[in-house]
């Protein structure tokens, strides 16, 4: 029964553009459709200082390893993730290195590559094309130390900006522009399609006068110009499109500590109503330990010197994080698809870990790295060889996680394979 309360509640709700996506129901599918096999998500949620080895890694190999403390809360998902030791990127640089959590490869080195330095987030959000409203999310903050955590980057090298809180998040996903803004948003979409066919035609007929170097030169801020290009042709296709209704109230930003809860469940909302299939939770120096009682900053306790307070409270901070991706696993496996009576767990794949190794260190070898979901086959801790000469490299799961995406690729970064042991159900 609607209120009266309630009606009017929605009643202003509609009046302000603001609107819950529905997921797709069975009772408005077409009886006797095909059942299709559901779309695969991705998303990935990384941080700036990594995990506290002794407390993030199991003693034991295999099914029946026991969880440790970092990682309790993830009991109730057990049999839907994997651990994985000894991957990494072979990498060197410490803070620096953790920038290619998600390509495997520093900028520097990045032109050389295949792929450049694309992330695996983009790399997938690449494969979406114009299928969602959003190709990819990334939803984190500017600042921390170093640049913060920045994971998402397109094939030119260029950081995705990303969403910086709760509050424009909703607002992307769920509220709809009135007409006015809708003009000028044509108006500025068309303006900038005239620039961008203006810059084209100049960069060819230049192109003819330039010397190799510098063609190499202008070929890669051409890239950027159609990564430009490809956004309006986005934005052309979805702006007549209304956005989701949803009657969820509008967040405040309270800092990354207290809104990853919020960023989290507008992400799985975002993946139910299929706005979109790619989301990068970036967890970076901004996250304020005192927003948990604790007044000591993140990074000072990351160099922890082996001090054993330092360690019980970087220790505290790190399994909050893993308590929220622990919270975010059990509300996507609680969420039916009703075209394959599967939870929406299972078509995604929920990458957690970091650039970072070991950040009283500054070591980038032994990456943290938990994958849930997504339809392969889970519950075991996973260990790779440890020897320098056997070392698997953390782009062949990448590679394994863009197949099982769609992606028809044999290789990523710098992998040399897929991941073997990792198989689907």
């Amino acid at each position: 029964m609607i209120t009266k309360s309630n009606a009017s509640r929605r009643q202003f709700l509609r009046a302000s553009g603001v609107a819950i996506a529905l997921p797709t129901l069975e009772s408005l599918s077409a009886r006797g459709a095909a059942v299709e096999r559901p779309a695969v998500r991705l998303v990935c949620v990384g941080n700036e200082f990594g995990m506290y080895p002794p407390s993030f890694w199991p003693k034991q190999v295999g099914r029946g390893y026991e969880l440790p403390s970092l990682l309790e809360s993830l009991a109730d998902q057990r049999e839907r993730f994997s651990i994985f030791s000894h991957l990494d990127h072979g990498l060197k640089g410490g803070h620096f290195a953790v920038h290619t959590f998600l390509t495997g490869v520093k900028a520097k080195e990045a032109k050389a590559m295949p792929d450049g330095g694309i992330s695996l987030d983009q790399r997938a959000a690449e494969h979406v094309g114009s299928q969602t409203r959003f190709p990819s999310l990334t939803i984190g903050s500017e600042g921390g130390l170093h640049g913060g955590c920045r994971m998402s980057w397109t094939r030119s090298g260029t950081r995705v900006p990303p969403i910086g809180g709760p509050r424009e998040l909703f607002r992307k996903l769920f509220v709809n522009e009135n007409e006015l803004a809708k003009q000028a948003a044509s108006d500025r979409i068309a303006m900038h399609g005239s620039i961008l066919d203006a810059v084209l035609g100049d960069a060819r007929s230049l192109g003819r006068r330039l010397n190799p170097s510098d063609n190499q030169k202008l070929d890669e801020y051409l890239s950027s110009v159609r990564d430009v290009e490809a956004k309006l042709n986005l934005d052309r296709h979805w702006q007549k499109i209304p956005k989701p209704i949803a009657e969820i109230k509008e967040p405040r930003d309270e800092g990354l500590t207290r809104d990853l809860p919020k960023i989290y469940d507008l992400v799985a909302l975002a993946l139910q109503t299929d706005s979109t299939r790619v989301a990068t939770i970036e967890v970076g120096g901004s996250f304020a330990a005192s927003d948990l009682g604790i007044r000591k900053g993140y990074h000072g306790l990351s160099h922890h010197g082996h001090v054993p307070e330092s360690i019980d409270l970087l220790v505290q901070i790190e399994r909050y994080q893993v308590e929220q991706y622990a919270r975010f696993l059990n509300k996507l496996a609680s969420i039916r698809q009703p075209e394959s009576d599967r939870s929406l767990l299972d078509s995604t794949m929920a990458l957690f870990g970091s650039g970072m190794g070991n950040a009283n260190s500054h070591t980038n070898v032994d990456l943290p790295i938990v994958l849930a979901g997504g339809g392969f086959q889970h519950g075991m801790h996973v260990e790779f060889p440890k020897d320098t000469r056997r070392r698997i490299p953390l782009c062949n799961l990448f590679v394994s996680m863009l197949q099982q995406f769609g992606v028809e690729t044999e290789s990523f970064g710098t992998s040399t394979g897929t991941l073997q042991g990792l198989r689907l159900t």
